[in-house]
């Protein structure tokens, strides 16, 4: 008898998990029936490309790390890993008090590895280093379960060191304040290696050396020369239309015996024997509206975000820069957070003769920038860009993305949240699996873990009787 499995989200999540349970179908000849539903008319969640006079820009993502493997396994399996491109590998700056600072060599996450480098750079005050070097002599830190990434790197190296390197680039990476973002679900590593070698200096050099090779650097990040919304046409291609759901929002679930019943907003329900939902937090306490243990994820924040591509002739730019990009300390006067060279930082994805500017903005206490028009911020990245370069000309065009509460917050906490969800759903909703960036991680490699594990956990629980089916990846 067919199992049917329904899979709620058709972002990266949601259709790896479409995707590989595919493949598990089609090698194992699984008795199973797949459903794949997404609200939007379109799929790929914030993966959205933007292919242009010989440009290739993104909306959301633009790469992921190369080091995590499961997204460069799912390109191969896509069969387009010949597709696959590492960043250039090009200076970084910081911007603080009007000026680009150098990342200090060494420096890995914002932590400083090497001495000299950190003692020459004009990122800090002779007392911001002083200060960064008692983390050689303070005790350990005494915490019984969490604790913010801010309190956690302040206690060790000082304000100084967070607000004009750590914070610009952990905070970028969740869009977050790191004063709130907790420590054992964002960055646990720091804390271990902290306790083991009681400076996280020392365990950083010890554990994390900064490799120093002879030649052009590879670069740590790695996409797809064509756009990552390739990886989400390629999955597409590989699902039947008729396991494909447009349109059409999930907004309740129930347990019925032992099948779940879904209502969806065209008020017409599903059954299903597994269930798969990768959607935001937001959603799930409205979508389980009868269980208590969701009801903390209301509370959780997202943050809203944009970011502005402005394309230009390189006669526009009259005084360039050295780097691939930099990032803004929060205690500058401006609007814009990062700012990536994309020609430099990707060059595939820029026509020769041309630059491409990609600019952040939306900070965690300045969110309503995001609800301006595209004209006014196009004006606003401009200004911003003008106090550091010399921009002469207005940009041939631009594509303004902006993602409303999109981005999850791992506020304190959050590992304790997600195991009792999780717990719960073992206990009470087998063969239900919640997944997604709210949860486990918010870049690309670890949505696609998630929802690879989400399968496996699927087919064991369907077919655990039948010792020959076993995942084969």
């Amino acid at each position: 008898m067919k199992k049917k499995v329904v899979i709620l989200g058709g972002g990266i999540t949601g259709l790896t998990a479409a995707y590989y349970l595919k493949q598990e179908q089609k090698k194992q000849n699984l008795p199973v029936d797949i459903q794949l539903i997404e609200a939007s008319t379109k799929l790929g969640g914030k993966i959205q490309t933007v292919r242009k006079n010989g440009f290739v820009i993104e909306r959301g993502p633009d790469s992921f790390l190369a080091r995590k493997k499961s997204a460069y396994r799912l390109a191969e399996n896509l069969g387009i890993q010949n597709q696959i491109v590492h960043n250039t590998a090009g200076k970084a700056y910081v911007l603080v008090n009007n000026q680009l600072y150098g990342m200090p060599e060494g420096s890995n996450m914002g932590i400083p590895t090497q001495i000299k480098p950190f003692l020459f750079s004009g990122l800090f005050s002779p007392a911001g280093k002083v200060r960064a070097g008692l983390d050689f002599v303070l005790p350990k830190t005494q915490v019984e379960g969490d604790m913010s990434l801010g309190a956690f790197f302040r206690r060790r190296l000082g304000n100084e060191v967070v607000e004009n390197l750590i914070e610009p680039l952990l905070s970028g990476i969740y869009s977050g304040d790191i004063d709130k973002m907790s420590l054992m679900a964002t960055f646990p590593q720091f804390f271990h290696l902290e306790q083991k070698y009681q400076s996280i200096v020392r365990g950083m050099k010890k554990e994390m050396p900064v490799k120093k090779s002879k030649g052009p650097r590879k670069g740590i990040f790695q996409t797809v020369s064509t756009g990552l919304e390739t990886i989400v046409e390629r999955i597409e291609q590989e699902l039947d239309q008729n396991e494909i759901l447009k349109g059409v929002q999930a907004i309740k679930i129930d347990k019925k015996n032992n099948v779940y019943e879904i209502t969806l907003s065209n008020q017409s329900k599903i059954e299903a024997d597994s269930i798969i939902v990768a959607l935001p937090h937001r959603v799930i306490p409205d979508l389980f509206n009868e269980d208590t243990v969701f009801e903390p994820f209301r509370k959780v924040p997202s943050t809203s975000v944009a970011n502005v591509a402005l394309a230009f002739p390189e006669s526009a730019i009259k005084n360039d820069i050295n780097g691939t990009g930099f990032v803004v300390s929060r205690n500058s006067d401006y609007n814009i957070t990062a700012c990536t060279w994309t020609h430099k930082k990707w060059p595939h994805a820029c026509p020769k003769g041309k630059v491409l500017l990609r600019c952040y903005v939306g900070r965690p206490k300045h969110q309503d920038i995001v609800d301006q028009t595209d004209e006014e911020l196009v004006k606003i990245v401009l200004e911003d860009l003008r106090k550091t370069m010399d921009i002469a000309e207005e940009p041939e065009f631009y594509v303004v993305s902006r993602w409303k509460e999109a981005m999850p917050q791992y506020t304190i906490n959050h590992q304790e949240r997600t195991k009792h969800m999780q717990h719960y759903l073992q206990n009470e909703m087998p063969g239900v699996s919640v997944i997604g960036c709210s949860f486990y991680g918010s870049g690309l490699p670890d949505c696609i873990d998630q929802g690879e594990k989400a399968v496996k956990d699927t087919i064991q629980y369907l077919f655990s009787g039948q010792k020959e089916v076993v995942p084969s990846y």
